[in-house]
């Protein structure tokens, strides 16, 4: 990988389908890696607004004693859309105004590039698409919090591909 790794935005480089190769981090909402201030991977770009606030683990888990095998690509798959999809569908007023009712978890429907980008950029989350993936995005579902209540902003059901077109 070293010849083509780029000298910035390797994060945004990771998405192209080339580098992707039909692969997804389970969980991409969670940090692998460390920010160490402004001069980072998007030179500084969105360090203030989105960065800074991004904490690492402090806790030990002894992952290899754990039996992980429920994160198998079909057995997550499954567990993953089923979560996701059998949860009630909220507007963005509803979101944005707190009135959600329960505990979640919730899920707000986009349907088009446009519509995923106005929620986004509305909620303060990162809007930017690569080749159709959204950051943080798993399946084109990308998991955040309001108020205490887990929202995942998703496509509708029957998503099987990102849009390369979507950028």
């Amino acid at each position: 990988l070293e010849p083509k790794w780029p000298s910035a935005f390797w994060d945004d480089w990771m998405r192209h389908p080339e580098q992707r190769r039909n692969r997804a981090c389970i969980r991409p909402e969670i940090s692998r890696t460390l920010t160490f201030g402004r001069q980072g991977v998007s030179l500084g770009q969105f360090y203030d607004k989105y960065l800074r606030y991004i904490k690492l683990n402090t806790e030990f888990v002894p992952f290899t004693k754990l039996d992980l095998s429920y994160l198998g690509e079909q057995v997550y798959r499954e567990y993953f859309e089923k979560e996701v999809y059998g949860a009630p569908v909220v507007s963005y007023e509803d979101v944005k105004q707190g009135q959600l009712t329960g505990s979640g978890p919730f899920r707000l429907q986009y349907s088009s590039k446009d519509s995923f980008k106005v929620l986004a950029k509305n909620l303060g989350i990162m809007d930017d698409l690569k080749s159709g993936v959204p950051r943080t995005g798993y399946r084109g579902v990308v998991s955040f919090f309001s108020r205490g209540r887990r929202i995942y902003m998703a496509p509708p059901p029957g998503w099987t591909q990102y849009d390369p077109t979507w950028s």
